[in-house]
């Protein structure tokens, strides 16, 4: 979850690291530090709080040097706090270490350390490194070699970057169930977390894999096996520049920029997935493609493959599990397949330790891993998991390059571009979208959706992009709702059908950024339990466009009514009895229900943002959260 970045080269390695923070400050921002090599001493920055700290810290006392490595954290072992921050260092300071994951030995090893005159300074399971290093480099004298005794006897998950005092024109890289990827320049090279780091520096990169590490110079890098020392012959990819530059480009925060760019995001999607002559409306001429056809390649999977499949298993975490409860629903009504859902903290140890464990996954089963940065720790080992049983990954995941892409059978990509705010929008949008696309694709090649409906689906998907437009031109009923909302400590969420996953992620969105203690409900649930929660102190927010429960949706209105709850209910536009059984109506374009979970997105996103504003909250970095969790 951490965000680590290196720099090896002729230029200022200063400013390529916090520049490369910038861009990672999402996966944790809790705290920040650097080391640089000037050639003759190694210089070590730390602040508590966000980059700004870092940046006024070298402000006051310049780091110089070429060579560097730097970390943005989001907190695991210890508090917060600059002597928790990283890079660690070993007792004389000739060792620095960035580190993501988690050392789950530590305590045994810190003992050992501790034992033989290691003075640990941190609460971190991190400061184990630079001291078994030291520890190791004084016994043989060689760099490398100490790295790997060290992460021998290490359990657990990093990726790592040291330096060190006799090395001063290198950097020492590793990877075991955490990302990092290496960029290569002229005359320099880079390490980071992410590619996003990498951006506008290089687009020429190298995945590690798990069990894998690299010497990096500023003219050469070499890929060993971390165990045997064996070198690795690993083939770079080009990256393509993303156009989309992190930058907020006027707009108050990026979560309201994200939100706003949601009906691009479709319209990406599809022209990356459907063919042009697919749409007959003059307004569908921003769509580009051959044919009429679903071009699904990135799926790898033949038309056979899929008709083979009897059951769904989908997994993911967070957000990206509500577009997974939508995905089993258009899955068992499209190609009508029947599917599982579960969150993949719980998927990977489903059975776990049973003489059963893995029965439920027969070989007909297809495993979907929904992903928006393509390392979520949880849900790779689930992918990991399926694949050792023999089962097809199919993942649905953002990043080209990704893990979870890299390890799959085949993939749905997104196509949302580069996510800044904590709190999935875009992402989420585009995991629908997908998930739509490959409902269609299953129900097609099970003969399910002859040519005519097929193009009917699409053509009610592309017009998503109108709607979303005209929602995004007006949020004055969305503020006034807010306005009610933004003075309590708790709300409820509730709906039905293609709404009840709705209601879990507007839930989620209003707890993640606005921390207002949030709760999402099947509404046919509430008198099971939820309705003793409601009274005037609690706001309701109803999701209840025209559908085949609207009738019982309205009565499970009249139920928190009676009990004196405050109702913000999202209906259709066209709905003339709403007003009469709600405190505040938002007004969502008409559709056919199954695109419900499109429209009503995006005022529950908004309605977050506006609560999450008038709270004094900061919406793109909420507290205790980051973007990308690459740990359990």
């Amino acid at each position: 979850m951490c965000g680590i970045v290196g720099y090896i080269g002729n230029r200022k390695a200063s400013a390529i690291l916090l520049a490369g923070l910038e861009t990672l400050e999402y996966r944790g921002y809790d705290s920040a530090g650097l080391a640089i090599h000037d050639g003759a001493k190694i210089h070590l920055r730390r602040a508590a709080g966000k980059l700004e700290a870092l940046k006024k810290v070298l402000l006051d006392e310049p780091a110089p040097g070429h060579c560097g490595i730097a970390h943005t954290r989001w907190a695991t072992h210890g508090e917060p706090s600059e002597i928790n921050a990283h890079p660690h260092s070993s007792n004389h300071s000739s060792v620095m270490v960035c580190h993501n994951g988690i050392i789950e030995n530590a305590g045994l090893l810190r003992r050992e350390l501790e034992e033989s005159g290691a003075i640990f300074k941190s609460q971190t399971d991190t400061e184990v490194l630079p001291h078994l290093i030291a520890h190791y480099y004084a016994e043989c004298n060689d760099f490398t070699h100490a790295v790997r005794q060290t992460l021998a006897r290490v359990h657990g998950t990093y990726a790592l970057l040291v330096l060190h005092q006799d090395y001063p024109e290198q950097i020492i890289a590793a990877r075991q169930l955490s990302p990092l990827v290496i960029g290569f320049g002229d005359n320099e090279n880079f390490c980071a977390s992410d590619v996003s780091a990498l951006l506008g520096t290089t687009t020429k990169v190298l995945f590690l894999d798990d069990g894998e590490m690299a010497i990096i110079k500023k003219t050469a890098v070499e890929v060993q096996d971390i165990i045997s020392g064996d070198q690795l012959e690993k083939v770079a990819v080009e990256i393509e520049e993303n156009s989309e530059v992190a930058e907020k480009e006027g707009y108050a925060h990026f979560m309201l920029k994200e939100i706003h760019e949601q009906p691009r995001v479709i319209e990406r999607l599809l022209s990356r997935y459907v063919g042009k002559s697919t749409f007959n409306s003059p307004r569908h001429s921003r769509i580009r493609g051959n044919d009429e056809e679903l071009q699904l390649d990135d799926i790898r999977l033949s038309d056979a493959d899929l008709r083979g499949i009897r059951r769904i298993f989908i997994q993911a975490c967070g957000t990206s599990w509500h577009a997974g409860l939508v995905g089993k629903l258009l899955l068992e009504r499209l190609p009508m397949i029947a599917v599982d859902v579960d969150t993949s903290s719980e998927f990977r140890y489903r059975n776990a330790g049973s003489p059963g464990a893995g029965a439920i996954l027969s070989p007909d089963t297809l495993v979907i891993a929904i992903s928006q940065s393509g390392e979520t720790a949880d849900t790779l080992a689930g992918i990991r998991e399926a694949r050792s049983r023999g089962l097809k990954v199919l993942s649905v995941v953002n990043v080209p390059g990704s893990t979870i892409a890299r390890e799959s059978d085949g993939v749905v990509y997104t196509n949302a571009g580069p996510e800044i705010g904590v709190a999935s929008t875009k992402a989420y949008i585009a995991q629908l979208g997908a998930l739509y696309l490959l409902s269609l694709k299953l129900a097609e090649v099970h003969n399910l959706v002859d040519g005519a409906r097929l193009k009917r689906r699409l053509n009610k998907l592309q017009s998503l992009i109108p709607m979303m437009e005209e929602m995004l031109q007006d949020d004055s009923e969305i503020r006034s709702a807010a306005e009610l909302m933004a003075g309590h400590e708790n709300a409820m969420f509730m709906g039905r059908g293609y709404c009840y996953p709705a209601a879990l992620e507007g839930a989620l969105k209003l707890k993640e950024i606005s921390y207002i203690h949030a709760e999402g409900f099947a509404a046919g649930e509430l008198k099971h339990g939820p309705l003793a929660l409601v009274d005037e102190s609690m706001p309701v927010v109803a999701i209840a466009p025209q559908s085949y429960v609207y009738e019982k949706m309205l009565g499970n209105i009249a139920e928190v009514r009676a009990r004196r709850g405050r109702v913000i209910a999202i209906a259709g536009e066209e709905d003339q009895i709403i007003a009469d059984h709600a405190d505040k109506v938002i007004r969502i374009p008409e559709l056919t229900e199954s695109f419900s979970p499109f429209l009503v997105a995006l005022p529950l996103q908004l309605l977050a943002y506006h609560v999450a504003v008038l709270r004094g909250c900061d919406v793109d970095r909420p507290r205790n959260l980051a973007k990308s969790v690459t740990v359990e």
